[in-house]
């Protein structure tokens, strides 16, 4: 399906004049062999070159040098390029940047229209595409009222629907809840096994990777490692070096192992875990299992499911002695708010129901939930970004809608970063960007750039950054650069929707690090996220929300509690969680309200030690 021979490809950055300033090598002698019907997995960090493979494998960019064949259509030629776009389909990251029509069928046929297909092919393609995605029952929908998840789909509708041999993924799921991201995995592997469709799956979710055939590693334009998932991922400390990582259930037969526990070196998932620990036990005594179960008298081993104490969502009114309580509150208060999207017009959405909740000073919160939950919503009232149809918004006890309040104080006080951190950056330079905030503040010159040096320092980027275009960065730089605009306004208060989307292990890690160090230093964080063991690891409080309600708001343990009621909402308990409650299950006495790998790790061990 795909010969890469020495391919190479440079980007030209440009000065106004149009004069070149710079060549980056952004692909660079990269030779690779797709078979027809291979599901291939690229990792990497940001910026070492995947996309841009991606591109050149669909001829949106001819490589520079070295030859590219793709299902036998030389893409050096420029009159091959349709017939590689027909051959090789792309779904990209953000489903909104690949949707163009105002009705879902009309958006999946888009692609059949450009290449002259009959209409009456187009209308059977169309059906068979979305009944493959299960989108039948959306066929007359608009796309604008799908959670990220549909969209997706759609998006693979309208690639399918072309009837492509190759499919390329590229970070589709980044910006999806968990079960977003199983459908969108799911779909690829069932396109694969059933349909012998070529699959190209980048992706920095290292449990995706377990299903593909191979995996490529790219490193700063170079293809610098290739294997099977089971035999990289025992190549722990060499995927490290490469800023990658390994999934959480590897990693903690890894931290076992260190401890003199011998569990093989290639487990890749549950099952494997759940293989391996029987080994350690067969060997240290063949009837350790079953005299387990029969003296414990486990069975299924299931959670006592059952929700948190019901919310307080009565409405009406406030009495005075509520308002005086409300005034008296430090931090941040959503008070009973609603919220609805075109007001008093036909297209009138509620999208907030009646949200009560108080943020305190120093206080580190997850906010997390289904895509289209109403997350992005809820945090864009917390600084007046938006005005509630229903309800009152306080900050320091007063009410942010009161006649006379200043909003801009406010919003030097809460600061907001955008999922897309893109959308938050306009300035010709990366100091100018950063200098903008404190700039509307009427500061002196002098106190703001110590402010802009100081926030540039906080988020990890050097100097060497300054007189740069933020649009030349890499997607974790912009999103630093954007972190950076917000802690020059010295706010009390921090709030990020999905920080980590998109970027890779280590610059996740390395982002966690700096709120973690914000945290420290007396700063309130809240941070949407997908990513259940991030919310385990760095909260110390948990929001969920659903259909554009609060339904849990308490500690990690409580509600990571409540598995089966989270795989209900769309979301799920973390990795660790998981493995754990499958331990039980298959006859294991060890606790299940474990959430952390660290607590996973030192359970296990004065567990196997123990027996």
């Amino acid at each position: 399906m795909i010969q890469a021979e020495h391919i190479q490809f440079e980007y030209f950055r440009r000065d106004e004049d149009g004069n070149v300033t710079e060549m980056v090598e952004a692909v660079k002698d990269v030779s690779m062999r797709v078979k027809e019907g291979e599901f291939v997995a690229i990792i990497g960090r940001n910026g070492s070159g995947k996309s841009t493979f991606a591109k050149l494998m669909n001829a949106l960019l001819t490589p520079t040098e070295g030859s590219l064949i793709i299902a036998g259509y030389d893409a050096m030629d420029e009159d091959n390029v349709w017939e590689i776009r027909k051959s090789a389909g792309m779904v990209f990251q953000n489903p909104d940047n690949q949707i163009v029509g105002t009705v879902v069928e009309e958006d999946v046929a888009f692609g059949m229209e450009n290449q002259g297909t009959p209409e009456d092919e187009m209308l059977i393609r169309v059906a068979e595409s979305l009944e493959r995605v299960g989108m039948t029952a959306y066929r007359e929908s608009s796309p604008n009222h799908l959670s990220g998840g549909q969209k997706q789909r759609v998006a693979i509708a309208g690639v399918l629907a072309m009837h492509p041999k190759c499919m390329i993924f590229d970070e589709a799921t980044a910006m999806l809840d968990p079960a977003g991201r199983a459908e969108v995995l799911h779909i690829a592997r069932q396109l694969n096994d059933q349909e012998n469709i070529t699959v190209l799956y980048i992706t920095h979710e290292m449990e995706e990777v377990t299903v593909a055939d191979r995996v490529c590693v790219m490193y700063e334009g170079e293809l610098v490692m290739e294997d099977t998932p089971r035999s990289l991922f025992a190549k722990r400390e060499e995927l490290l070096r490469y800023g990658l990582t390994i999934p959480t259930v590897t990693k903690l037969a890894a931290e076992l192992a260190a401890r003199g526990i011998s569990l093989p070196a290639d487990i890749m998932n549950v099952d494997d875990f759940v293989s391996g620990m029987n080994q350690v036990m067969a060997y240290k005594n063949a009837d350790a299992i079953r005299n387990v179960r029969s003296s414990q008298g486990l069975t299924e081993g299931r959670m006592d499911y059952s929700y948190s104490k019901p919310m307080n969502h009565s409405s009406g009114g406030m009495e005075e002695e509520e308002r005086a309580r409300l005034a008296m509150t430090e931090g941040l208060v959503c008070n009973h708010i609603s919220f609805d999207y075109h007001p008093k017009t036909i297209y009138s959405e509620r999208v907030l129901q009646d949200v009560n909740l108080t943020i305190s000073k120093g206080e580190m919160i997850a906010l997390i939930g289904h895509t289209g939950s109403g997350k992005s919503t809820l945090i864009q009232h917390m600084n007046g970004l938006l005005r509630p149809t229903e309800g009152q918004i306080f900050y320091e006890g007063r009410d942010i809608y009161e006649k006379g309040y200043d909003r801009s104080y406010l919003r030097s006080k809460v600061g907001l970063v955008f999922q897309y951190p893109e959308h938050q950056l306009f300035a010709d330079t990366v100091l100018n960007d950063v200098c903008f905030g404190p700039k509307n503040l009427g500061l002196p010159l002098i106190e703001i750039q110590q402010r802009a040096f100081e926030a540039i320092r906080l988020v990890g980027l050097s100097d060497a950054v300054y007189d740069l275009s933020p649009f030349e960065l890499s997607g974790g730089q912009m999103r630093r650069v954007a972190i950076a605009g917000v802690l020059a306004m010295k706010p009390d208060t921090l709030i990020l929707d999905e920080p980590t989307a998109g970027l890779d292990p280590a610059g996740r890690r390395e982002l966690f690090e700096i709120l973690e160090s914000l945290h420290a230093n007396g700063m309130t964080i809240l941070f949407i996220t997908h990513d259940m063991d991030a919310a385990a690891e760095y909260a110390d409080r948990i929001l969920v929300m659903n259909q554009g309600r609060l339904v849990y708001d308490a500690s990690v343990e409580e509600v990571f509690s409540h598995g089966k009621e989270l795989r209900e909402l769309g979301l799920q308990t973390p990795s660790v969680t998981l493995l754990m409650q499958e331990l039980r299950q298959n006859g294991y006495p060890v606790p299940t309200a474990i959430y952390r790998l660290e607590d996973a790790v030192q359970s296990l061990e004065a567990y196997l030690r123990a027996e």
